[in-house]
């Protein structure tokens, strides 16, 4: 049987430059690097996706330019280093589809320089092999995902705030305070957290009507959220006039500070309240918790949750607008002269 004849170079040359002119007219924005990292494809939808004409890249390694601003490999350079280990370096979703030709797919935000816009791209690289293996080039291809995605944390923030406020809602609230009391057990440092409830607000809201009664909510909320200041530290609306503030790796003292400059803060608003039993400004009453996740907890920060809650109820008991401390409850009902039987037994309204 005879040998299938192979194809002549004029064959090959014809079939090159006609892959290139395919490559150069898809409406798919691609380019294509050669085993040393330079393009030798930028083809015409790349140049609207990024602003970036193609004599300025061909033949360089400086593709990068069209997608951020410092010098970092883009996945195609990562196919032709083969490095899937620097996938989560340099993306914050990925996939490495295998070795042996198969490429890399990630999605990331591009700072898209010549745009002067932020773009979020899904992207896709793959390897070309000749016939004996060896690598000859890469082929990146870029798909626009912005509208998609930026669609997609409007909606996750809807799930996650609170419409009235803006702050953090109460289901974020629990979840984050789940994952911050897991991290305080494994690195054995204290988490703290704040209840803040506005004062007779159910006698504000009767005599100033609701909607006053939400721009005050609104008020406070901005002054909660100013003392979230750290990465993680969570401030949220824990329910009706009631808010809470988780602050990571911070003692009852610590927190207490934070605390008390809130109560001034909310003070020095001058919101005016006026109803019959209250005070003539709004104030507010916050109850302080810090604890450092044990054994004896059972997994769980209700604990936390039921000193921070009790302390509120004392702030409460011994006239409102105040910071009382779990750590201090019983010290704070002694300097009033109260007996102990005044001293509230141990109760939870809150639990994890």
């Amino acid at each position: 049987m005879a040998k299938p004849a192979k194809p002549s170079a004029k064959t090959v040359d014809v079939a090159d430059s006609y892959a290139v002119r395919l490559m150069q007219h898809l409406v798919v924005p691609t380019f294509v690097i050669d085993p040393k990292r330079r393009v030798v494809i930028w083809n015409r939808a790349c140049e609207r996706l990024t602003g970036l004409a193609a004599s300025e890249v061909i033949g360089t390694n400086k593709h990068w330019q069209a997608f951020y601003e410092t010098r970092r490999p883009c996945l195609a350079d990562l196919v032709a280093l083969d490095r899937p280990e620097r996938l989560p370096e340099f993306y914050s979703e990925y996939a490495a589809r295998g070795h042996n030709g198969l490429g890399f797919s990630a999605e990331n935000w591009c700072t898209m320089p010549k745009l002067g816009s932020q773009l979020y791209l899904a992207i896709d690289a793959g390897p070309i092999h000749d016939e004996a293996g060896h690598l000859i080039a890469v082929v990146e291809t870029l798909r626009d995902l912005t509208d998609q995605k930026r669609a997609e944390m409007a909606l996750k923030e809807l799930a996650t705030k609170d419409g009235l406020t803006g702050l953090s809602n109460r289901r974020s609230f629990d979840q984050m305070l789940m994952s911050e009391w897991a991290r305080a057990h494994r690195t054995q440092k204290p988490l703290a957290l704040l209840f803040v409830d506005v004062d007779h607000f159910k006698l504000f809201n009767d005599h100033h009507g609701h909607q006053t009664g939400d721009e005050c909510l609104r008020a406070v909320a901005s002054v909660v959220s100013r003392h979230a200041l750290r990465p993680l530290d969570l401030a949220s609306r824990y329910g009706g006039e009631e808010f809470a503030l988780i602050l990571p790796d911070l003692d009852c003292d610590s927190a207490c500070v934070i605390a008390d400059e809130i109560r001034c803060a909310v003070m020095a608003l001058q919101i005016a309240h006026g109803a019959v039993g209250a005070g003539d400004h709004v104030t507010l009453s916050v109850g302080v918790a810090s604890h450092i996740p044990g054994a004896a907890d059972g997994g769980g920060p209700d604990r936390l949750l039921g000193a921070a809650d009790e302390a509120l109820y004392v702030a409460k008991r011994l006239g409102r607008n105040r910071v009382i401390c779990a750590e201090r409850v019983l010290a704070e009902f002694a300097s009033l002269g109260r007996e102990a039987a005044a001293v509230p037994g141990p109760f939870r309204r809150k639990t994890a």
